[in-house]
C-alpha cells in the first residue's frame, strides 16, 4: 500500500463520487476507480458500498478513512516540519478570511515580517473549510478564520470574540431608533448576509443568531463578500450585520450600532496542524498576544502554547 492509495480513498470518501474525486485530485476517472480496487484487493475487504444510489462508506471503510485521514495528516506534519527545519531562509504559508484584515491581522503580519526577517510569509485568502483542507495538505502552515470546526488533525487557538455590529444606510431609521439595537430590531429589515459561498461561514453565524432568539428577518439577500454588502447597504437596498474591526472602515454613506447581546460575538481562530509545534508558529502566536496587550483589546485568555 502507497501513500497514494490513502489520498486517492480519501478523496473518494470525503466527496462519495468517483466523478467529483477525480476533479479534486486532477486525474481521470477510470485509473481512480482501479487504484480504490486495487486497495481494497490489497487489504482484502471492501470499502464503499456501490450498489446503492449514492456511494457509501462500509464500516471497515469508515474504520479505514478516520485512520487514512490522521496518517496524512502526520505525513503532512513531518514534510513541512522537516522542510522548515532544514532551510535556512524559513517560510510560513498563512491562510485567512477575507474579514480578518479589517482587525489586527495587517499589523500582525507586517510586526511578524519586521522580527522574522528571515522567515518567507506568504499570504493566502481562503474560507474556514479550506483552510482546514489546505493545512492537512500541507499548502498553508497556519490559517485565521472564524468557523469552530472540529478535526483531530487541526489544533485550534480562540484568540478572541469579535463583537458584531448592525451596518445600515446613513439616515436610516435604525440609527435614530436608540443607542444601542437590539436582533428584534431588525427583524423588520432586508438582512445582507456574506459570503454567499462556500458555506458554513461568517453568513452562518449570523443567521444562527437570529435562529436561536426565534427572530426570522423580513428577506435575506446573500452576497459574495463584505465590500458588495457594504456597498448594498450604502445604496439602501437593506442592513448587515458584520464584525466590529469593519468600523475601521469609517465609510460616509454606512452608519455602524451596537448590538445589546454580548453574547453577539464572532471568534477570531488560529488553525494549525495539530502535531506541528515549530518556533515559527509558537513565535507567531506569541506576538499576537502581545499587540493584544499593547493595543489593549479584549482577547480570549491563553493556554499553554506548547499544546
Amino acid at each position: 500500500m502507497e501513500m497514494r492509495h490513502l489520498r486517492y480513498f480519501v478523496a473518494v470518501a470525503e466527496e462519495l463520487s468517483f466523478t467529483r474525486a477525480a476533479q479534486r485530485l486532477h486525474i481521470a476517472q477510470p485509473p481512480l476507480s482501479r487504484q480504490i480496487q486495487q486497495l481494497e484487493q490489497l487489504l482484502g475487504v471492501q470499502l464503499f458500498e456501490r450498489n446503492s444510489r449514492q456511494l457509501k462508506l462500509t464500516e471497515t471503510g469508515k474504520f479505514f478513512y478516520s485512520h487514512a485521514v490522521q496518517l496524512l495528516a502526520q505525513t503532512a506534519d513531518l514534510e513541512s516540519m522537516t522542510r522548515r527545519v532544514g532551510n535556512i531562509e524559513r517560510s510560513l504559508a498563512v491562510g485567512y478570511v477575507g474579514s480578518t484584515l479589517y482587525g489586527m491581522l495587517p499589523k500582525i503580519i507586517r510586526r511578524f515580517r519586521d522580527e522574522n526577517t528571515t522567515v518567507e510569509l506568504s499570504l493566502h485568502e481562503m474560507s474556514t473549510m479550506d483552510q482546514i483542507r489546505a493545512l492537512k495538505d500541507g499548502h498553508i502552515d497556519v490559517g485565521f478564520g472564524r468557523i469552530r470546526h472540529e478535526d483531530a488533525n487541526i489544533r485550534r487557538v480562540i484568540l478572541r470574540e469579535e463583537k458584531m455590529i448592525v451596518a445600515c444606510p446613513v439616515g436610516h431609521p435604525l440609527s435614530l431608533l436608540k443607542p444601542v439595537l437590539a436582533l428584534r430590531d431588525l427583524v423588520g429589515e432586508t438582512l445582507i448576509i456574506f459570503p454567499k459561498t462556500p458555506r458554513p461561514s461568517y453568513a452562518d453565524q449570523v443567521l444562527a443568531a437570529f435562529h436561536d432568539r426565534a427572530l426570522k428577518p423580513r428577506q435575506i439577500y446573500e452576497v459574495r463578500e463584505l465590500q458588495i454588502a457594504l456597498g448594498l447597504v450604502a445604496a439602501g437596498e437593506g442592513i448587515s450585520v458584520v464584525p466590529s474591526s469593519v468600523h475601521g472602515l469609517k465609510r460616509g454613506d454606512v452608519s455602524y450600532k451596537e448590538l445589546d447581546d454580548p453574547t453577539l460575538v464572532s471568534p477570531i481562530i488560529m488553525s494549525m496542524r495539530a502535531l506541528d509545534e515549530s518556533r515559527d508558529i509558537r513565535e507567531l502566536l506569541e506576538l499576537i498576544y502581545r499587540l493584544y496587550e499593547e493595543e489593549r483589546i479584549p482577547y480570549v485568555p491563553r493556554a499553554d502554547l506548547g499544546r
